[in-house]
């Protein structure tokens, strides 16, 4: 079953890490890139760069940033194939973003 793993982190999470940790941390997000288990997924551009679109009554409306303003923004994605929850739930707690303060959102794909 395939399985969405969403990364929730505080922006500049890694600001007070010294160098040798942020190089550890992308050492994990790159061992999940290389997971034969990962079909998909992506880094995010900071959430500024976020745009929303609404349409409400036939109308567009266009905004500027995220949809919801909270403390931990999505910074990325990825889509697993996992024998079960608790093998996707073990990936899940690998990702740096679960011990940072972040959080992994992890749910099933809806298959057609």
């Amino acid at each position: 079953m395939q399985y969405a793993l969403m990364f929730y982190a505080e922006p500049g999470m890694e600001a007070g890490l010294s160098e040798a940790e942020r190089e550890a941390v992308q050492a994990e997000f790159l061992a999940l890139a290389d997971d034969p288990r990962r079909v998909g997924g992506a880094r995010l551009q900071p959430v500024e760069t976020a745009t929303c679109v609404r349409v409400t009554g036939g109308r567009t409306l266009v905004t500027d940033g995220p949809f919801a303003d909270t403390k931990e923004v999505l910074g990325g994605f990825a889509v697993v194939e996992a024998a079960d929850l608790d093998e996707a739930l073990e990936m899940a707690a690998r990702i740096p973003a679960a011990r940072f303060g972040g959080v992994v959102e992890v749910r099933p794909v809806v298959r057609r």
